[in-house]
């Protein structure tokens, strides 16, 4: 979570949601938990880019395309029947931005769906 990334409400509300008492201050339990939960986040988010870089990685691009998704999940093993539409079709649904492929952050939001 890099503050320079943040709006002053998005701060706003993660200091609220971390001021656990209400009393307006961050006490050193309150800091620490929020220390922690940042930390979560930034590994779960170094996960993904490993992850997403599996996928990529096939096409040598920074974005997935339905050929890298169908060649990663037949190296994978699973998903055999899987046909280069099917790819697509997965693809779309998470393609925010209508380009063909998945970006790291549309990548990001599909992997928080749990839906691949």
């Amino acid at each position: 979570m890099a503050a320079a990334h943040l709006s002053a409400e998005e701060v706003a509300a993660i200091f609220a949601a971390a001021d656990a008492d209400g009393d307006g201050l961050l006490d050193r339990e309150e800091f620490l938990s929020l220390v922690h939960e940042a930390q979560k986040e930034e590994d779960d988010i170094s996960c993904l880019r490993e992850a997403f870089a599996m996928y990529a990685a096939a096409e040598g691009e920074q974005c997935i395309t339905p050929a890298g998704l169908m060649r990663m999940l037949s190296r994978l093993g699973s998903h055999d029947e899987l046909g280069m539409e099917d790819c697509s079709a997965m693809i779309c649904r998470f393609d925010l931005n209508g380009d063909g492929v998945l970006s790291f952050d549309e990548f990001r939001v599909m992997m928080h769906d749990g839906l691949m």
